[in-house]
């Protein structure tokens, strides 16, 4: 009888543990050996919902965890936590392993495999300045940091000074969080608006709202330091214009693809540093190795152009489709359309395809349109207010984007605009889209459609002009 294959998984959360559960489906143990290896003391959890659990909204940490290692390993697969992956060599087709428990002698080894995973994920940036690995700096990427920095706040964390630095989806998360806990909370975010990940008009609107709920929102300043006391621990975060007093600091200035075991490996990265794959999540270039998850760069249906993504959904999607490739079966993950949604005390905010800026970069003229609507008839109790932009391509009408911020009822109807950006259609044809209406639920002209009507008439009025 021929021995199995062996599948080797680096990086035990969405994408590795994804891939590693459907390939076991898919093949039994005398044919598929599969080894996961995880540096942290966690795996198959919820990084996204660290923010929660730090504000006292859910339980953590094993509220956060989808499936335990013991209920891994009862399916045959060897998932093995605090063992870091140190090195890959392509041509002997192996990867040195370290027991991160157990350092001395032994302590590492060489592990071959036929199918390799890389699930590395991503790394927090952290700006390179005196006094950012100081104590009291957290990162939140893993549950690890979740529990150093909730262990940090303890049970009582009234009048705790924190200051988050960026104001990305991470960042403002955290600062809710901190708010909830009590926390006297100062966001420091270089851009002049929060929400990057937004147009700088819609990015205003959750300004405004971080004012509401108390959090001091300090724009266009980049810190320069973090300064420390005799002990070490932070006391202050310093930019060029002014001093902020921290008890503590949570760095939310977005992620990077870890890619480092890749890049020293000699395996092909794209411009944000991302490994490249084809449409099988297989590396390119290569028949062995297979790639996910935030490390990756993936396709974006609407530029047309790789970006990298760092979002669960779709770490979990490249697991699925890594897992049925190595498993014998045949699938692939087509591309993204940069679909994203958060909230900021009682305010949604919901994008999906390309920013101004980014239309702008790959090459795309458009025009836009900004609509007020509500989230109910305006006669039904609870509706309330939100705001819906639009992008759409000059002269052919093509949907290009979507922006949404309101209150309750306003961030899940981005996924209209996700459908429509999918299947390439034009804000004119979205008009006619047969959405749901009853008043509890929308006006008769849901907000999205509103949007879609005045684009659609904008871009008529384009070519009128022309």
């Amino acid at each position: 009888m021929a021995a199995p294959r062996r599948m080797v998984i680096i990086g035990g959360d969405a994408t590795g543990m994804s891939a590693a559960s459907r390939a076991r489906r898919l093949k039994g143990p005398d044919e598929l050996e599969i080894t996961a290896f995880e540096r942290s003391s966690f795996a198959s959890y919820s990084a996204c919902g660290i923010p929660y659990w730090v504000g006292g909204v859910v339980d953590g940490p094993e509220a956060l965890i989808a499936r335990t290692p013991e209920e891994h390993r009862a399916r045959d697969i060897d998932l093995r936590l605090r063992t870091e992956v140190t090195a890959i060599e392509t041509g002997r087709q192996r990867v040195r392993v370290r027991d991160l428990d157990h350092p001395g002698p032994g302590a590492e080894r060489w592990v071959g495999y036929d199918d390799l995973v890389i699930a590395t994920g991503a790394r927090p940036l952290r700006p390179e300045i005196p006094g950012i690995d100081a104590q009291g700096v957290y990162g939140v990427q893993t549950l690890d940091d979740g529990r150093a920095l909730a262990e940090s706040l303890g049970e009582r964390a009234e009048g705790v000074r924190a200051v988050v630095v960026g104001a990305g989806y991470i960042g403002v998360e955290m600062a809710e969080a901190l708010r909830r806990r009590g926390c006297h909370v100062t966001v420091v975010e270089r851009d002049e608006q929060p929400m990057s990940t937004l147009d700088p008009d819609m990015g205003r609107l959750v300004h405004e709202t971080m004012g509401e709920f108390g959090i001091e929102t300090v724009t266009g300043a980049e810190v320069t330091e973090v300064r420390t006391g005799d002990d070490g621990r932070v006391r202050a975060v310093c930019t060029k214009d002014g001093e902020y007093p921290a008890d503590l600091v949570v760095l939310g200035l977005g992620v990077r693809p870890e890619t480092t075991l890749a890049r020293e490996a000699g395996l092909p990265l794209g411009s944000s540093g991302g490994l490249l794959t084809d449409l099988a999540m297989r590396v390119r270039g290569r028949e062995d190795i297979w790639a996910g998850g935030d490390c990756v760069e993936v396709l974006d249906l609407v530029s047309g152009r790789s970006r990298h993504v760092a979002l669960g959904t779709h770490a979990n999607k490249h697991g699925q489709v890594i897992g049925t490739n190595v498993g014998g079966g045949y699938a692939t993950f087509p591309g993204v359309v940069g679909t994203a949604v958060s909230k900021i005390c009682e305010l949604e905010i919901a994008r999906t395809g390309l920013l101004e800026a980014e239309a702008r970069a790959a090459g795309l003229q458009f025009v836009t349109v900004t609509t007020e609507s509500t989230s109910r008839s305006g006669y039904y109790p609870g509706a309330r207010s939100m705001t819906v932009k639009m992008l759409a391509e000059r002269r052919t009408g093509r949907l290009l984007g979507v922006q949404i911020v309101g209150r309750e009822g306003a961030g899940k109807r981005v996924d209209v605009a996700a459908v429509a950006l999918t299947a390439g259609m034009t804000v004119e044809r979205m008009t006619s889209l047969d959405l749901g209406y009853a008043p509890p639920f929308s006006p008769v002209w849901d907000p999205v459609l509103v949007a879609a009507r005045r684009a659609a008439a904008e871009v008529s009025r384009d070519l009128r002009g022309r």
